[in-house]
């Protein structure tokens, strides 16, 4: 009995809402060191400008025992120093009277990800060696214009002074993967490159040092320069993304509240076993995978499973992990908890899925496979003849072998794939999708099946009152008062449908949420309800709806409203007891039809599936013109989908939003999620769709397949101008110093091509 007391006594009006509690990513290190500082982190999902910041500081700030507060507005998220007695609760209850969300994180499920240290390094290096390509090339305008002798060489040792610790530090990129290359028995594309590097720079320490006539220290810094210039494009074309895995770990709850003896203890995830009982409060996520003991309430399960309307809870419903409960206290049974819930099932099966994918071969690695191996032949070949040929002059032997070397080095090979992707991207982004992954393009020119979740993706996930001008001003009235009390997603929707259509709510008292059931209250000595159809006696609809009773009797609260009465209206006239159904719908969203009318016109196959009712599936198929289409589709269905088309032969293109999405999304051959989506659904994908139009994702199959075309067409020029200078500088008429010019042409001219997406 005392349990059962403490249970309904712990209902609590707080909110949340699981889309928005996974943030962007921060070093494992640092979270460790925040979290034994006693450091605690909140996501701010609608945290936005400096006004926001303020706020958020002021208010945490100003709380006992609150040390400090920091925000950071890009990753949405704020860190708050406090004494061991502030509770992540306490400062959610802070913010949230502030009209500001805020959820937990859990810092050791963060990531390790530095995000862009890689993109800082790649452009400081590209500064230095610009900046040493420039005074290098001046000096040796001094030599070309005709200096001699001891200022010659003057000249020559100051380029070497500048070139030399250039060349070494800015081509570590270079010879650290051609070491590790080398390591594996493998020629990659980074060989030839710091080969290159080092013969131009030997060369010219030992011209130098021999008064020779000419020294290549300005081609050792110009290929330093154009070879980081094409890597540091290429960095940039990929949007350092966190694992999926590790924001489906963050979206855990960190802690659950463990009932013993009655008492509610606030319990680390990992310490609860199979076999406890935890209390899951109004609006909080759930922690674990178990059963229902006591409690009836609704749950939200439309990032899990896709399902659009919540379901309701009560004795013996199972539930899962990351689902959200929506109106009353619930105490469960766990039957599995951390490591062994079905959301960390879902992250693992994701883990294996993006572990798939990054064993694609990008055009480029393909290409340098096989070039590598035959630049390092023609030098050496080069090398042997002219020993041979020369009686032993290694100098003449050397010379010629280094030319080959540059000549070839694959500088417009390197730029042949990021120049055309940085254009495509460019191109992509004006049209509102921004490309996450440095081989997205050339996967997404290959797809021929097109895979769309429904609720969210290529609808907008809201559900909308259909007609309420239609409806009786007064019942309208009446269940826009009612709604406006419940945290209901329908019950939303209606509250907001009757306001945008000028209907004011009435004057309904005492309105109470019944868990599990809807909202009912009193109207001028009437007993109202608003909610399940067998709750409100009426005939449910095929259609997603939500019900309005009227009844003259003022019902015992729970009790079925008797069928007959009649009550006050708006404005005092009569209303008969009766009942009046709300249908909803959800919307597509802009472009929906028009991107599947050209995706089909271009020869992809179309398939939808969603974890949905058959009822709203079936209508929007039909809508947008797509026959093949499935309904409650659980989220190891559709990643199983994605792997039997693949092993079909297929490529597919996945289009979702959700958790129940990231498995498919990360098995896929390509993917693409609205901005819309759950952070963990981004960071799957591939492809990010910026707006709410759906459109652009036909243009980004054709865009994509003119971007690989492109690149082949790099290649071509980068092949052909080898087959005109290789000879050349096989037969000597190229000394180092042209093949760096010719090297830069080349690259200029693969950087041109590419622009022409533009």
């Amino acid at each position: 009995m005392a349990l059962a007391e403490d249970f309904a006594a712990t209902r609590s009006p707080v909110s949340a809402c699981p889309a928005c509690t996974v943030v962007p990513a921060a070093e494992r290190i640092a979270a460790l060191r925040a979290e034994r500082a006693g450091r605690i982190i909140l996501s701010l999902p609608n945290a936005g400008g400096a006004q926001s910041i303020a706020l958020v500081e002021a208010a945490l700030q100003a709380l006992p025992g609150v040390r400090s507060a920091r925000v950071n507005l890009t990753q949405k998220r704020v860190s708050v120093e406090a004494e061991g007695h502030v509770t992540a609760a306490q400062l959610i209850a802070v913010l949230a009277a502030e009209g500001q969300e805020a959820h937990e994180l859990d810092p050791g499920l963060l990531s390790t990800t530095e995000t862009d240290r890689q993109g800082r390094e790649l452009l400081m290096r590209l500064g230095v060696a610009f900046f040493s390509m420039m005074n290098v090339m001046l000096l040796s305008v001094a030599v070309w214009s005709g200096a001699e002798a001891a200022t010659r060489d003057l000249f020559h040792w100051i380029s070497g002074a500048i070139a030399l610790p250039t060349v070494i530090f800015a081509g570590q990129p270079f010879f650290k993967s051609a070491w590790a290359s080398l390591r594996q028995g493998k020629l990659g594309m980074d060989v030839p490159i710091s080969l290159a590097l080092i013969l131009a720079s030997s060369i010219s320490v030992y011209e130098t040092a021999m008064s020779g006539h000419h020294a290549y220290f300005d081609a050792a810094v110009m290929l330093a320069f154009f070879l980081l210039l094409g890597r540091y494009l290429d960095h940039r074309t990929r949007a350092i993304a966190r694992s999926a895995a590790e924001e489906l770990a963050a979206l855990e709850v960190p802690r659950a509240i463990r009932l013993i003896d009655g008492t509610e203890v606030e319990t680390p995830i990992d310490a609860v076993a199979p076999g406890d009982t935890v209390l899951v409060r109004p609006g909080a996520r759930m922690p674990v995978d178990g059963v229902v003991l006591h409690g009836a309430s609704e749950l939200d399960r439309s990032l899990l499973t896709g399902e659009s309307l919540p379901v309701p809870a009560g004795q013996g419903t199972v539930v899962s992990a990351g689902e959200v409960n929506l109106t009353g206290p619930l105490a469960v049974q766990v039957t599995a908890a951390g490591k062994d819930s079905s959301l960390h099932r879902m992250a693992d099966l994701v883990a294996v899925a993006e572990g798939t994918k990054t064993r694609y071969t990008s055009l480029a690695d393909r290409a340098a496979k096989a070039y590598s191996p035959l630049v390092h032949i023609l030098s050496f070949a080069a090398f042997g003849y002219w020993m041979w040929a020369t009686g032993g002059d290694v100098r003449y032997a050397i010379n010629i072998s280094a030319a080959v070397l540059i000549i070839t080095c694959p500088c417009a090979l390197g730029l042949a794939v990021p120049a055309v992707v940085t254009s495509a991207s460019g191109r992509l982004f004006r049209k509102g999708l921004l490309i996450k992954h440095g081989t997205a393009l050339e996967r997404l020119a290959e797809v021929d099946t097109v895979v769309f979740d429904k609720t969210g993706t290529l609808t907008l996930g809201t559900p909308e009152p259909v007609a309420l001008a239609d409806q009786p001003q007064d019942a309208v009235a009446i269940a826009a008062a009612l709604a406006a009390g419940s945290s209901h997603p329908l019950a939303r929707a209606l509250a907001e449908g009757a306001k945008a259509a000028g209907i004011a709510p009435a004057n309904v008292t005492d309105i109470r949420e019944i868990p599990g059931q809807g909202i009912e209250g009193d109207f001028n000595g009437t007993r109202v309800r608003l909610g399940r159809a067998d709750w409100c006696g009426a005939e449910a609809l095929p259609a997603t709806a939500t019900y309005l009773s009227i009844s003259s009797a003022p019902a015992t609260p729970g009790a079925s409203p008797p069928p007959g009465g009649e009550g006050r209206g708006v404005g005092g006239t009569p209303l008969k007891a009766k009942t009046h159904a709300f249908p909803f719908t959800d919307r597509p969203r802009p472009g929906a039809a028009e991107a599947v009318s050209k995706l089909q016109a271009a020869g992809l196959k179309i398939e939808l599936l969603s974890g949905d009712t058959e009822a709203p599936v079936r209508d929007l198929a039909r809508r947008l013109g797509i026959t093949d289409w499935q309904a409650g589709v659980l989220p190891t269905g559709k990643a199983a989908r994605i792997a039997e088309l693949s092993a079909q032969g297929r490529k597919v293109l996945m289009v979702g939003d959700g958790l129940n999405d990231t498995a498919a999304l990360a098995a896929a051959h390509v993917s693409i999620s609205p901005a819309s989506a759950l952070d963990a659904a981004r960071v799957a994908s591939d492809i990010v769709l910026l707006g709410q139009d759906m459109a652009p994702i036909a243009d980004a199959v054709r865009i994509s397949r003119q971007a690989t075309r492109r690149m082949v067409e790099n290649f071509l020029i980068s092949g052909g101008y080898n087959v005109v200078a290789v000879p050349l500088a096989l037969v000597g008429l190229a000394t180092p110093l042209a093949a760096a010019l010719a090297m830069s042409l080349s690259s200029i001219t693969v950087s041109l091509n590419a622009m022409r997406l533009k």
